[in-house]
């Protein structure tokens, strides 16, 4: 037994007083005369020995008395030794992804979960609590109630694992103490295993809430299937994890009107066009209306006018095939040779060609180098008689270097698929039985830091990639290489330029790693802002002449149609909607963990917590029986004879 107030039993000294008084204040037994013999006989007999018999008795329950009120008030309790003495911490993770928005018997499976913990840590308790986009370290309750009733779903997924090791760094780094881990999700599988072990200095509990249904119907995908001079089709794609639907309605907004709708019946997934009108800026917006999930019923896309990609080409043979290429619908193509080029144009560019150049002199080594240096591409096309050391002076900057012309015809047969100038599209399958272009002569390519794009029969490189440098081994003229009259010169090519200039996109997924380009001149210390209707963010950017490179990862956090400004100047829009890997209702069989307490109440198992901790409190016994020796000695007062 142990006492919350121990200093209070030096109270028990005072039992010396019932004790004192009944050794020192004894009644004497005094002479009385009486003159009438009757009046003895009726009264009553007392001796010596029975008034001292009661007066112990009294004496014993007045000292028992006393000492069970010193006793209560000491507040006496009794528990485990080890526990009560040691530190106890706590850490609660709460899952609030978007797979939390599913119904439970009493409501979102995030929102109950939030009202069980209220309900059942005390306010004063020290704890610690871990969301997928917070943490909030060793407070308390009453100090965090009101920023836990705010906290709203996030789009920082976090999977089960990384959830868990983010965890345990909450922890202290103190031995001896009893580390508890609640641990509360629905958990969502997802495309990581689920391992997590249990050790001996912290106690798991796992909380599993469960939806009533695993319905859901979202939007997957949105993609521009097909582009004619006035109209743009829009292919919207659903997926469907639950019940089949017959009629599913689908709408179609530009900004906040109404501009199409349909229905359509899924399984589990389904798509419909909706056709738009062409080079007209569309801030999209689809929606559906499940009663499921929330995050996943609305896409936000956008529509901008085309940006033409700038493309300059410094000729000394034949450019046709490059005019061809590069069409003045989506491109501004222009051509010059190197004693009427104007340096100060080529920092307006997004793609340069030299297009089989004999000499790289100083002036444009240098411009160039600075060109790549911000972010241009640049294409280089040898002719059958370079100046070797020219060339490598400008090749040296990037690792490269050039060696002899060597004469002997070589087919072109290999083709690196996992390239991004071929990954989107532009095979339908790997083809290994086309007719080979093939070259006359070509040039030693030597170098470690280049990546093959496309490769000779015997694996010598004949165009090379080093980042924003993309490096051909051989002339392109007819009469070295029939390449002009290969498919695979348009795709290549067009595909270099494209991606010279980053444009953004439909839509981007939020906390992914996204990158494009915005055609605008800053002035100094400005820099462009991401605005939509509630949000106003400064995403990191880099300013080179003439365009702005924007990537974001961690912002926005909120899917919508955001304008890119200028200060007060909107130059174009771009779109972030969630990620929807989450609109699948899969989740992890845990049945497998050993030694690991699980559950599907948030109550339960803090009960077990508190049980394991249990303080059994004994000052109402000490009470009660104070009470009764009140009772007692009454008593004894009263019919003791």
């Amino acid at each position: 037994m142990q006492f919350k107030h121990p200093e209070i039993l030096y109270a028990l000294l005072l039992l010396l007083i019932p004790i004192i008084i009944h050794l020192f204040q004894l009644r004497k037994f005094q002479k009385v005369s009486f003159t009438n013999v009757a009046f003895l006989k009726e009264a009553t007999l007392q001796t010596r020995k029975s008034s001292r018999i009661k007066k112990w008795f009294i004496l014993c329950t007045r000292i028992l008395l006393l000492a069970a009120l010193v006793l209560a008030f000491a507040q006496p309790f009794t528990s485990k030794t080890d526990t009560f003495k040691a530190e106890k911490e706590t850490v609660i993770y709460l899952d609030n992804s978007f797979s939390m928005q599913a119904k439970g018997n009493k409501g979102e499976l995030f929102k109950r979960a939030i009202q069980d913990v209220i309900s059942n840590v005390p306010n004063e308790e020290k704890i610690s609590i871990i969301t997928n986009n917070y943490i909030y370290r060793n407070t308390t309750l009453k100090s965090l109630k009101n920023e836990l009733l705010q906290l709203n779903y996030s789009s920082n997924k976090l999977t089960l694992n990384s959830a868990f090791l983010k965890c345990k760094t909450a922890f202290k780094n103190k031995t001896g103490t009893i580390k508890n881990l609640v641990f509360i999700s629905d958990f969502q599988k997802n495309m990581s295993d689920f391992e997590i072990k249990s050790d001996s200095l912290t106690q798991l509990h796992l909380v599993k809430l469960q939806p009533v249904n695993t319905n859901n119907i979202a939007i997957d995908s949105v993609s521009i299937s097909n582009i004619s001079i006035n109209t743009i089709e829009l292919k919207v794609q659903l997926k469907n994890s639950g019940i089949p639907s017959e009629n599913m309605p689908i709408s179609l907004y530009n900004n906040d009107k109404l501009i199409a709708k349909t229905s359509v019946a899924i399984d589990k997934k389904a798509e419909t066009i909706f056709t738009l009108p062409a080079n007209q800026t569309i801030n999209g917006k689809i929606t559906i209306d499940d009663a499921n999930l929330e995050f996943d019923n609305t896409l936000y896309f956008n529509l901008n006018r085309a940006s033409k990609i700038n493309v300059l080409a410094l000729n000394a043979n034949d450019n046709t095939f490059l005019k061809r290429i590069y069409p003045d619908s989506e491109f501004n193509y222009t051509s010059t040779t190197e004693s009427q080029l104007n340096y100060n144009n080529i920092d307006k560019q997004n793609l340069i060609v030299l297009n089989e150049i004999n000499d790289i002199s100083v002036a444009l080594n240098t411009i160039l180098k600075q060109f790549i240096n911000q972010g241009g591409s640049l294409i280089v096309i040898p002719s059958t008689n370079i100046n070797t050391n020219s060339y490598n002076s400008f090749l040296a900057n990037y690792g490269l270097s050039i060696g002899d012309l060597i004469q002997s015809e070589k087919r072109i047969t290999k083709i690196k698929y996992s390239n991004p100038l071929y990954n989107n599209g532009v095979f339908e399958k790997q083809v290994s039985n086309f007719q080979y272009p093939k070259v006359n002569q070509y040039y030693n390519l030597a170098a470690n830091n280049i990546s093959p794009v496309l490769q000779y029969e015997d694996d010598k490189i004949f165009l090379g990639q080093n980042n924003n440098l993309f490096m051909f081994s051989s002339a392109l003229n007819e009469n070295n290489s029939n390449f002009k009259n290969s498919p695979l010169i348009v795709p290549t090519l067009y595909n270099i330029a494209k991606q010279s200039f980053k444009i953004p996109e439909l839509y981007y997924n939020i906390g992914k790693d996204n990158t494009y380009e915005v055609e605008t001149k800053l002035d100094q210390d400005a820099v462009l802002s991401l605005n939509s209707d509630e949000i106003s963010i400064i995403p990191k950017q880099q300013y080179f002449n003439h365009k702005v490179l924007i990537n974001t990862l961690e912002s926005p956090t909120k899917a919508a149609t955001y304008s890119i400004n200028n200060k007060n100047e909107t130059i174009k829009n771009v779109s972030y909607n969630y990620d929807r890997s989450e609109s699948d209702l899969v989740y992890e069989n845990l049945s497998n963990l050993n030694e690991i307490t699980q559950s599907n109440s948030i109550s339960e198992v803090f009960d077990i917590i508190k049980s394991e901790t249990k303080v059994n409190e004994l000052w109402k016994w000490f009470v009660i029986f104070a009470l009764a020796l009140l009772i007692i000695e009454m008593l004894i007062l009263k019919f003791f004879k």
